[in-house]
């Protein structure tokens, strides 16, 4: 298996957070999706992958329609705009944060009080960013006409290197420049994809101890409990790998 699938594992057992999180988070990629390709899944591709990932974490359907009723209604003042921002945490360990934001003087002002009160220092954006692959996971139903190493070989041009049974499901991971064109390519092959996720893999991670993994941690939860926040990255090392 490849490094990206043995993080995107360890990272597994940790979810979003409660469901409101998830909901939240979903929301606010659908609203982004329809603003830039229109309302209509079947020709919004990133729309029909994300209807999907809605369907499978089992948000309501009228959380979806309010989604993309908010992006559309022309009396709406909405527009999330994504937003990086980087930084070390305490112990000089790197730190990505992903926003989805309507205000970003105050995304910014909270993300850098996080950082100062726990120890660390933000960054300039795009100071850190070379210190993480950015990755396409795609969540496919198999077929078993399909071998996976020919699809695997098929799919080479895309950054796919490795493809893993995951209960029933096939998960399919590339590059990130590469999702679109890998999600029409699955598309054209026919398969039912469930899901899909964008994840940051750290080139290379760096130990730390018990009570500097705890003070960390702190960091980490206060940014994902912020409301604008949609994801958080560290080259932090995972605990399974220190054992």
């Amino acid at each position: 298996m490849g490094r990206a699938f043995e993080y995107r594992k360890a990272r597994k057992l940790k979810r979003w957070g409660n469901m409101a999180r998830v909901f939240t988070k979903l929301g606010k990629e659908i609203t982004i999706a329809v603003k830039a390709g229109g309302p209509d899944p079947d020709t919004n591709p990133r729309l029909r992958v994300l209807v999907q990932t809605a369907k499978k974490e089992n948000m309501p359907k009228e959380n979806v329609e309010r989604a993309i009723k908010k992006a559309t209604d022309k009396d709406s003042n909405t527009d999330y705009k994504e937003m990086n921002y980087e930084g070390y945490g305490p112990h000089g360990i790197a730190i990505f944060v992903e926003t989805a934001t309507d205000n970003t003087t105050r995304t910014v002002a909270n993300v850098r009080s996080y950082f100062n009160k726990f120890g660390g220092n933000l960054g300039t954006t795009g100071s850190l960013e070379f210190l993480f692959d950015h990755r396409c996971v795609f969540h496919v139903q198999p077929k078993e006409e399909i071998d996976q190493e020919e699809l695997i070989l098929d799919l080479i041009d895309y950054g796919v290197e490795d493809l893993e049974q995951e209960e029933e499901e096939w998960v399919i991971e590339g590059d990130f420049s590469q999702n679109g064109a890998l999600q029409a390519k699955l598309e054209d092959l026919g398969f039912e994809i469930s899901s899909v996720e964008f994840i940051r893999v750290p080139k290379d991670t760096r130990p730390v101890s018990a009570e500097e993994r705890e003070e960390l941690n702190k960091l980490i939860e206060r940014l994902e409990e912020d409301e604008d926040v949609q994801n958080v990255f560290t080259n932090m090392e995972d605990e399974e790998e220190e054992e």
